[in-house]
């Protein structure tokens, strides 16, 4: 009798794969929808129904496959079936940084509502330099994609004519645009500015100041809050841009460059509530009393907004809308259906104890 090569197991014991279970070249078991099909006693189409839209499975049927499925330890080869289908369920999303978490609310739900329908999202990362975002795109496209979600819009030619020649359900998000590539779900970072430098200027503030970012959303924050406060005739703003990702550090160090350029600044805007964060730290070292002597707004409304001692007054975007809006949208135009071409989400500012 021949002995079995080492390490060769009985395929009977300690629940292993069926006999006709193979093993694929990286080591996993090649185990096929045949083999959970022969053992949960189902057709093969069933086990593909199970996996793929469980609702018009019935509730045994679909507990004995999913818990076949574990057993064996079962990976549908989704690139086997979209090359039978021309069907990827994948949908590419690209965003310009998980550093910070002002769009991770947004990704969660787009990806929870996503899955629920039976994709996958790729999450591919572009940075703030819009000359990355075109390959970022090419990387993401050779992945075959059946949609695309952007956070903001396409600002360069070459990325929007990359766009509109793919014919791609395409959801654009976190911005807005007279001239949406497809699909449309945000709103103004012009009018952001535009509502903060009121804001300030109903409470008396004439003395004004902004942190920004230079990437194009916080630049547009940047010329509505500027512009603002020039038509009504204050036209000496003390203005510092950092380059994104913010953080607590750079506010701390931004805020001692305003003072440096301009000591009686009175309101300052901050392009992000990290930034903001830093910046009281620093007003506090100084004995600069907020909101007293300074009032100070931030952008994002992030958790941490309301439990600091001064809470700190915000800008609120609806991250969780804005993610969930747009995988509808997606769903929509993958289902052959009509979908909204821009939803504008809007935005709030939260009055707290800084301003």
């Amino acid at each position: 009798m021949a002995r079995p090569k080492d390490g060769a197991k009985d395929s009977a014991k300690d629940g292993a794969a069926p006999a006709s279970g193979r093993r694929a070249r990286s080591g996993v078991r090649d185990i096929r929808i045949t083999d959970v099909a022969a053992l949960a006693q189902v057709s093969p189409i069933t086990v593909s129904r199970a996996l793929n839209n469980p609702e018009v499975v019935a509730p045994e049927t679909l507990r004995r496959v999913q818990q076949t499925v574990q057993q064996l330890g079962y990976v549908p080869n989704r690139l086997a079936g979209s090359l039978s289908s021309s069907k990827s369920r994948l949908i590419a999303a690209i965003v310009p940084t998980v550093a910070h978490s002002l769009f991770s609310t947004s990704i969660q739900a787009f990806s929870d509502t996503m899955s629920r329908a039976g994709y996958q999202v790729l999450l591919s990362l572009c940075g703030y330099n819009e000359a990355d975002e075109l390959r970022v795109l090419d990387a993401a496209l050779s992945r075959r994609p059946e949609g695309l979600l952007l956070v903001g819009v396409a600002r360069t030619a070459p990325l929007r004519a990359r766009l509109v020649s793919l014919q791609l359900p395409t959801v654009e998000t976190w911005d807005s645009t007279d001239l949406p590539v497809d699909m449309l779900v945000g709103f103004s970072h012009y009018d952001v500015g535009v509502a903060v430098a009121r804001h300030f200027i109903e409470r008396g503030r004439r003395r004004p100041a902004i942190v920004s970012a230079n990437d194009a959303r916080a630049r547009a924050r940047h010329d509505g809050f500027v512009q603002t406060m020039a038509a009504h005739g204050i036209t000496d703003v003390a203005d510092l841009s950092v380059a994104p990702p913010s953080s607590v550090a750079v506010g701390r160090e931004k805020f001692a460059e305003l003072l440096g350029m301009r000591r009686d600044i009175d309101c300052l805007f901050c392009g992000s509530d990290l930034l903001a964060l830093g910046v009281l730290g620093a007003a506090r070292e100084r004995g600069i009393a907020v909101p007293d002597d300074l009032s100070v707004c931030g952008f994002g409304d992030l958790e941490f907004a309301a439990e600091l001692r001064p809470a700190l007054t915000s800008v609120r975007v609806d991250g969780q809308r804005i993610g969930t809006a747009a995988a509808q949208c997606l769903l929509a135009r993958l289902s052959g259906e009509q979908a909204p071409r821009d939803i504008d989400v809007g935005f709030e500012i939260v009055a707290r104890d800084t301003a």
